[in-house]
């Protein structure tokens, strides 16, 4: 995994560059958001392709548990990806809701991430 740092509008972004999964845990994703805390970055951009697909099923609570944690240390997150695939009413009312809401943002691309995290 590399680290590709990104600086917009007093916005420090750590964009996550890997081909493997980065998130398999809940504890996988709270040791991330530790990490990169400490390392002076605002927001995170995770690629949906890192994250364990049980993350994208609500009922695991997975998603609840880390998103609830980035909201605590109020790092924003933008998770990259082509989420048509999920047809779930859940999983996409939460994925709107959550666009809505700002704290995590699901996008299809790297821009539209560094897009919505710059802008506070």
């Amino acid at each position: 995994m590399t680290i590709e740092p990104h600086q917009l509008n007093d916005s420090r972004i750590a964009e996550l560059i890997s081909d493997d999964l980065i998130i398999k845990t809940a504890e996988d994703g709270l040791d991330l958001l530790g990490n990169l805390y400490y390392q002076d970055f605002d927001s995170i951009i995770l690629h949906e392709k890192n994250i364990i697909p049980d993350f994208f099923n609500l009922k695991t609570g997975m998603a609840g548990e880390i998103l609830q944690k980035f909201s605590n240390y109020r790092m924003r997150l933008g998770i990259v990806g082509d989420f048509s695939h999920y047809t779930g009413k859940s999983i996409n009312d939460f994925m709107f809701e959550s666009n809505k809401a700002g704290q995590i943002n699901f996008v299809k691309s790297s821009a539209d991430a560094l897009t919505k995290l710059s802008n506070l």
